[in-house]
C-alpha cells in the first residue's frame, strides 16, 4: 500500500472510533415496568373506557341507528315521490307503512293465542257405557309405483 492509502486507511479508522465514543442520543431501560404504581392510567384513543355493560347498551345504539338508515331512506323516497299529488293521495301513502306493521303485529298475536291451546288436555264427559279404542298404525310406503302397506296392532 501507499502512504495515501494507508492515511486514508488510518482516517476512516479514526473516524469510526469518534462516532463510537460520541454519547448516545437514546437509551431504552431493559428493566421491566412496575406492575403497580402511582401513575394514573392514561386514556387510550378511541371509544373511552366503561363497563362491559355500557359498551353493549352502545352496541345495541349503533345497530339501532345503523338499522334505521334504509327504513327512513325508503320513507324519505316515497314521501318525495308523493310529494306532487294531493294530500289525501299523500296521508294515505304515509300511513300505509303503519297500518301494515299494525296488521303484522295482530297477526302474530292472533298466532300467539291459537297456539296457547295447542297440547292442552282435553277432558269428555259421557253418560252410559262407553267403548274406547287406541291403535297405532305402522305405515311403510315402498316401490317404483307405491304401495302403502297398514300395519295395526
Amino acid at each position: 500500500m501507499t502512504a495515501d492509502a494507508d492515511r486514508e486507511q488510518a482516517s476512516r479508522i479514526i473516524q469510526a472510533v469518534e462516532e463510537a465514543l460520541e454519547p448516545a442520543t437514546a437509551y431504552r431501560d431493559p428493566s421491566p415496568l412496575p406492575a403497580v404504581g402511582p401513575t394514573p392510567p392514561v386514556a387510550q384513543p378511541g371509544r373511552p373506557p366503561m363497563s362491559q355493560r355500557a359498551t353493549d347498551a352502545s352496541m345495541v345504539m349503533l345497530a339501532a341507528g345503523a338499522a334505521s338508515l334504509p327504513i327512513g331512506g325508503a320513507t324519505s323516497l316515497v314521501l318525495y315521490t308523493l310529494g306532487s299529488v294531493d294530500p289525501i293521495t299523500l296521508a294515505i301513502g304515509a300511513a300505509a307503512p303503519v297500518a301494515v306493521i299494525l296488521a303484522i303485529g295482530a297477526l302474530i298475536r292472533a298466532a300467539g293465542r291459537s297456539m296457547e291451546g295447542v297440547g292442552a288436555e282435553h277432558h269428555h264427559h259421557y253418560e252410559g257405557p262407553v267403548h274406547q279404542e287406541h291403535r297405532n298404525i305402522n305405515t311403510k310406503t315402498s316401490g317404483f309405483i307405491a304401495k302403502t302397506t297398514n300395519n295395526g296392532s
